[in-house]
């Protein structure tokens, strides 16, 4: 087995598009924006992997991700993320090391309580499109795989 150091980085670095029988390396730096990971950057099909930094005592609209799952990897920093269980609004306070996993139509809302520290995490997207549908307030998804089909059902 042979081993090659630095074949390839982003498309940007070579002029010319991604291939699909080799590994991408983005290095740290070389994101564009907050994604590292798309069709755009490497030629990625069905992933889109970026990272956030969420400002201190920040906080997000109301808001689903579409027929989109998202998994979220906490890097530092204490998110908050809230949804509806059905009876009541839920807050999870994740931290450093946690990962988290967020169904497609989900309604939920990220929040950077801490007045100092920001939060920086790490997501991973079925979709390559940013899809951030506002919603007026978090509601109860009752059945997900209907969601997946004809849009949320609210409760």
């Amino acid at each position: 087995m042979n081993t090659h150091e630095g074949t390839e980085s982003t498309p940007g670095a070579s002029g010319s598009e991604p291939r699909g029988n080799r590994l991408h390396h983005v290095r740290a730096g070389e994101l564009d924006g907050h994604t590292a990971i798309s069709g755009s950057t490497v030629g990625s099909k069905r992933l889109w992997m970026g990272l956030v930094e969420n400002a201190p005592l920040s906080a997000t609209d109301n808001h689903h991700h579409g027929a989109s799952e998202a998994g979220i990897y906490v890097v530092s920093g204490n998110p908050v993320y809230s949804f509806h269980d059905g009876t009541q609004e839920v807050r999870i306070t994740a931290g450093p090391g946690d990962f988290l996993l967020v169904p497609p139509f989900v309604p939920h809302r990220e929040e950077n309580p801490d007045p100092k520290v920001p939060a920086v995490v790490v997501i991973a997207r079925t979709t390559q499109e940013p899809i951030k549908v506002p919603v007026p307030e978090l509601y109860h998804l009752a059945d997900a795989d209907a969601a997946a089909e004809e849009g949320p059902v609210r409760r």
